[in-house]
């Protein structure tokens, strides 16, 4: 799961660097799509769907953009100055899964826009802070609500998508929502790894989905940010296997304890 981590995040920096005004989101997805053939990685997210009652997901990552929240499909939209984007992706190494998403902005965002993304990452942070063997599930709901609801301005917390298990398949259980009580839920133990994801909006929390079946939007039109990591816990400390050096800068940062398992 490290390796399919470490394509995840080669991903997201490759389109990082290519974001930029006048760039189609469907060239954006390309760029993902020629890490995971350069790498011989398989995507975790194309043709998902199929056998679940929805149409086959048509490309290698959901990139959202604006009041998209996730699952935004690749297009031949082009993006401008300003642009709030949302990507996420997954990679399967040798069967094993990598889940984690970003949130960019185009040439240069305005100080709402930036200031959502900021409060989305701190609040994936705060969750894979909770993160504690003995600890249950909902310790890193509760962790991500606190760390949203400590703003002054109320933003919204999505509540129909949540966070999960991950490991041979991209989604396991158990589901890891953003928001409730703590000290519920499944008991974190060793080799249980999760994808942890806060989906923030500017207004409303309330979401409607496109016609694709895919696209979900905020339905106030308000603007939505994602960020994700696959995490695991050991007897070591925490493991970001989505983060090209682990989480070791951010654990650290936070005065929490990093501990891969030994080669």
């Amino acid at each position: 799961m490290r390796k399919a981590g470490l394509v995840v995040a080669e991903a997201h920096a490759a389109v990082r660097d290519a974001a930029c005004p006048g760039i189609t989101t469907a060239e954006l997805d390309a760029v993902a799509a020629d890490v995971l053939a350069r790498r011989g990685a398989a995507s975790s997210f194309l043709n998902y769907g199929a056998g679940f009652g929805l149409p086959p997901y048509p490309a290698v990552a959901c990139i959202s953009v604006n009041n998209e929240i996730v699952h935004g499909i690749p297009t031949d939209r082009v993006l401008v100055d300003g642009d709030l984007v949302s990507m996420d992706f997954g990679a399967i190494v040798d069967g094993w899964h990598g889940d984690a998403a970003i949130t960019l902005g185009i040439g240069t965002l305005s100080a709402q826009r930036q200031a959502l993304s900021d409060v989305t990452f701190e609040a994936l942070w705060a969750g894979i802070g909770a993160a504690r063997l003995g600890g249950r599930v909902t310790d890193i709901s509760h962790a991500v609500e606190a760390s949203v609801r400590a703003h002054d301005h109320a933003y919204g917390i999505v509540a129909e998508y949540t966070g999960h298990g991950i490991g041979s398949a991209m989604h396991q259980e158990p589901d890891v929502p953003n928001y409730g009580r703590p000290g519920r839920g499944p008991k974190i133990v060793p080799g249980l790894c999760l994808a942890i994801e806060p989906m923030i909006t500017q207004g409303s929390a309330e979401t409607a989905t496109l016609d694709d079946e895919w696209t979900v939007v905020t339905r106030d039109g308000s603007d939505a940010a994602h960020w994700e990591h696959t995490i695991t816990v050991t007897r070591n400390g925490l493991w970001v296997l989505t983060s090209p050096d682990g989480g070791e800068e951010m654990l650290g940062r936070l005065g929490l304890r990093f501990g891969p398992l030994a080669d």
